[in-house]
């Protein structure tokens, strides 16, 4: 564990001010759900929570067949890093930090179309593929993850409604699943 030097008092309340450089650095917005742990040295550890994490092994198998079944190349992720991947380097993606670019995707809550925005946005820094569609996935009305489909460098960016629409599809599918 790492020590900031920061310091914090606690309201007659129970409230705690996380430092706004804290929340920076960890992509912590207004309304996000924090996960509270123990130790028994009575250190209290806060960690983002994520429903996408929570179902990882669920978004795995739905990215799995997404690329069996469509030949697509397809990522997952919550609002932080990719949980799932098919068709592509695993290595590059899985667990890795989300562009700022990305990230601000998810906050159109609409559907990204690498054709109409004439962008070339990757997913993770360094990665060799860049988003051709995606779609943030909402649940209760926040957005919690978004599914992309991925293209690199070599293949077609030829727009293909059925593959726009069957990532809007998983989206609101994995959507409702985190809801329950």
């Amino acid at each position: 564990m790492k020590a900031t030097g920061i310091v914090r008092r606690i309201d007659d309340l129970g409230r705690v001010v996380i430092p706004k450089e804290i929340r920076r650095v960890f992509r912590i917005r207004e309304g996000d759900a924090l996960e509270i742990f123990t130790s028994r040295e009575g250190e209290v550890i806060f960690k983002k929570y994520s429903p996408v994490g929570e179902m990882s092994s669920f978004a795995i198998q739905y990215a799995e067949t997404l690329n069996k079944i469509c030949q697509m190349s397809v990522i997952i992720t919550d609002r932080d890093s990719v949980i799932a991947c098919a068709g592509v380097s695993k290595k590059e993606y899985l667990e890795k930090k989300l562009t700022e670019e990305f990230d601000s995707i998810m906050d159109t809550r609409s559907l990204f179309s690498a054709s109409d925005n004439g962008k070339m946005i990757s997913i993770t820094e360094g990665a060799a593929g860049y988003v051709k569609y995606a779609m943030p996935i909402v649940t209760e009305g926040d957005v919690v993850g978004c599914i992309a489909s991925i293209v690199t460098d070599g293949e077609s960016t030829v727009v293909d409604s059925t593959e726009a629409k069957l990532i809007q599809t998983a989206a609101s599918f994995l959507g409702k699943q985190f809801e329950g």
